[in-house]
């Protein structure tokens, strides 16, 4: 008998009711504007959780907030594009639409626009500058869709394929940068069913290449998924989108009716013996809710607070069974792993570091969009070569790198490296590789306060430092309160405080970010206050 423990939201709730919980809380906010005490009671009724559970997600994703609508991105590629100006007074915000090569952008009836014209943002441009495309082979000509999963399938390989990610030494491209195969071994050490998950809640303001590949290539998204799933022994699959990028969602929606209706999902796929099935949900408006423990919880259609670990995901994920959670870049490097073979994916990139990496270049650069480029390639050869430098002959004054939780690089320091150590010696982290250009007329104290801003929005609230540190910072911007360089001012132990002791990653990167920050201005407006 399995005697793991589950608690009541992991016990009682499916994944038919989960994602229908969440739909029903969008219907009726859509119907109204707003969720009232009795429909969420009605919902609590109906998926036989306590209406504490059902009111806690109402409260909690951006969109359910009452009179949400059309919506200004306040991210910091349309901050910069606005000239250093925060969103215009009393407008909606999101963070982020996943534009910021087109920036500025808002949300209008559900469409991605620019600012002001209104037109439809143009498609994110692309480009391969590593020695062959890997996550963008199949927008650059590669191998066709489905290929690699039917083979693996052809030669019953599927027990080899963890090994060959090992020997790939592929990293999780979500920011954490955790080896796929020791996830994937650790789900396999603990007895099934297991689920997958696809991680399409891509937040960082400052990176598109997530949603490239689920608009662009879902079909290899899908399959990374498939693979990975036959390599952990899991039978069903959920994949969660970001509700900013309906675009994706409808996608992937019709990529999975297209893989059903060729057989490659479904029952005994191709005869292989194997039954893997995908299931497509939307979030609701959060950035904490791409952490995979949060993440987990908003699959279930509750509040997307992150959880203390132990036990991981691998143990107790998904309605509190093994799961892997990987991100969707990540999964779109496994065809050709499965297809060229773990070796010959090490010889990207560095030893330590292997493979290749996609990088956003926001709408400051000449030659904005996502570039596939190796690890360890110099931040300057991608800014200047690739991006081509700021547009209309501006100066750049600092690159935000990894969005608001990775940090900020001054000019003189883009001989770095396109790397975790690299980057992790000057206090930041890589995350999804989104390339901010701050120009020199942005004002330091303005990008401080955004930075500020987005952090107290954005906790989930699940542990004080954060939830506290995040708001205090922001007042000690809009009270111009002071702080010195000596380690000893409020500013400093407020900062020690967020590192040290948050539960996730979400305060720990935003105050390596503000340091990182500080050191890049030194003597400026931000670094007095």
């Amino acid at each position: 008998m399995d005697s793991r423990p589950r608690d009541w939201m992991q016990v009682r709730v499916d994944g038919a009711v989960t994602a229908n919980i969440t739909e029903r809380l969008r219907e009726a906010h859509e119907a109204r504007g707003e969720i009232s005490r009795a429909e969420v009671s009605a919902i609590a009724r109906a998926a036989a959780l306590p209406v504490a559970a059902v009111a806690g997600a109402a409260s909690f994703y951006a969109d359910f907030a009452a009179g949400q609508g059309d919506r200004e991105c306040a991210g910091t590629g349309c901050f910069v594009a606005r000239g250093g100006v925060g969103a215009p007074p009393r407008a909606r915000t999101v963070y982020c639409l996943g534009c910021c090569y087109a920036a500025p952008a808002a949300l209008r009836d559900g469409l991605a626009v620019t600012v002001p014209a209104g037109t439809p943002v143009p498609a994110i441009p692309y480009h391969c500058a590593s020695a062959e495309p890997i996550a963008l082979a199949g927008l650059c000509g590669g191998a066709e869709p489905w290929r690699a999963w039917t083979e693996v399938l052809d030669r019953r390989s599927w027990p080899e394929l963890t090994a060959e990610v090992d020997r790939a030494g592929l990293r999780g491209r979500g920011g954490a940068e955790y080896p796929a195969a020791a996830k994937w071994r650790s789900a396999q050490r603990n007895p099934g069913p297991r689920y997958v998950v696809a991680n399409g809640d891509e937040g960082d303001p400052g990176s598109f290449c997530d949603r490239l590949l689920m608009e662009g290539d879902p079909h290899r998204v899908l399959e990374g998924l498939a693979l990975c799933a036959s390599a952990v022994g899991a039978s069903q699959g959920r994949v969660l989108v970001r509700s900013e990028y309906p675009r994706a969602a409808e996608v992937l929606r019709d990529a999975v009716e297209t893989a059903r209706a060729a057989g490659h999902l479904g029952e005994n796929v191709h005869g292989s013996g194997l039954d893997f099935d995908i299931v497509v949900q939307q979030g609701a408006g959060s950035y904490v809710a791409g952490e995979e423990t949060a993440l987990l919880r908003s699959l279930q259609g509750l509040r997307g607070s992150v959880q203390a670990r132990p036990p991981y995901p691998t143990e107790r994920g998904y309605r509190g069974l093994p799961t892997v959670v990987q991100n969707v870049e990540t999964l779109a490097a496994l065809p050709w792993i499965a297809l060229h073979g773990g070796a010959a994916y090490a010889r990207f990139g560095r030893p330590h570091e292997t493979g290749t990496k996609l990088v956003s270049l926001n709408s400051e650069f000449e030659r904005p969009g996502v570039y596939e480029v190796e690890y360890g390639v110099p931040l300057r050869w991608i800014t200047e070569e690739l991006g081509g430098g700021l547009r209309g002959g501006r100066r750049l004054r600092a690159l935000q790198i990894g969005g608001p939780l990775g940090g900020f690089l001054a000019v003189d320091e883009l001989e770095t490296g396109l790397a975790t150590a690299d980057l992790a010696a000057l206090g930041v982290a890589l995350g999804h590789a989104g390339l901010v250009a701050i120009p020199e007329d942005i004002a330091p104290g303005e990008l401080l306060r955004e930075l500020w801003r987005f952090a107290a929005r954005e906790s989930c609230g699940a542990c004080a430092p954060c939830r506290v540190g995040t708001r205090r910072g922001l007042e000690l911007c809009d009270t111009s309160r002071s702080a010195s360089s000596d380690g000893d001012s409020e500013l400093d132990r407020l900062l020690d405080i967020m590192h040290t002791a948050s539960m996730c990653a979400f305060g720990v990167g935003v105050a390596d970010s503000v340091r990182s920050l500080l050191r890049v201005y030194p003597g400026s407006e931000a670094a007095r206050r």
